[in-house]
């Protein structure tokens, strides 16, 4: 048998505490702000190819937040689906080749979501049925 129990719960201690200390790739916190006007509820549904986060109700002026560690090979990609008003739309919220943020505020408006970051407002449009 190679290593013991005993250094092999050493190593995996190690490597959490080596996550946990930011030696990986740091968490990222994406927070969803519903900034729709005539004070409209929005329903959010936001997935990953590993990951479904559920359903959530913003009612005006309120967010939802989720946190995630990147993949190191670049390839993290989080989408959501938004509906209100009878309309429905989506955007990829998180992609690790576009975004560098690890705190992403997201600003939800009807024309799309706006990134709001340190002196810097970039508003994108939504996706498209393609």
């Amino acid at each position: 048998m190679n290593g013991s129990p005993i250094t092999w719960l050493f190593s995996l201690m190690l490597l959490f505490l080596a996550s946990e200390a930011g030696l990986f790739e740091p968490k990222v916190h994406v927070l969803i702000y519903n900034d729709l006007q005539n004070g409209a509820d929005l329903t959010i549904h936001c997935k990953s190819k590993n990951d479904d986060l559920g359903v959530h109700l913003l009612t005006y002026r309120n967010d939802y937040e989720f946190k995630f560690r990147p993949s190191i090979l670049l390839d993290t990609w989080f989408y959501c689906s938004m509906q209100w008003n009878g309309t429905m739309h989506w955007f990829d919220i998180y992609t690790s080749k576009r975004d560098t943020c690890t705190f992403c505020l997201w600003n939800v408006r009807p024309e799309g979501p706006c990134l709001v970051e340190y002196k810097k407002v970039t508003c994108y449009s939504w996706n498209t049925n393609a």
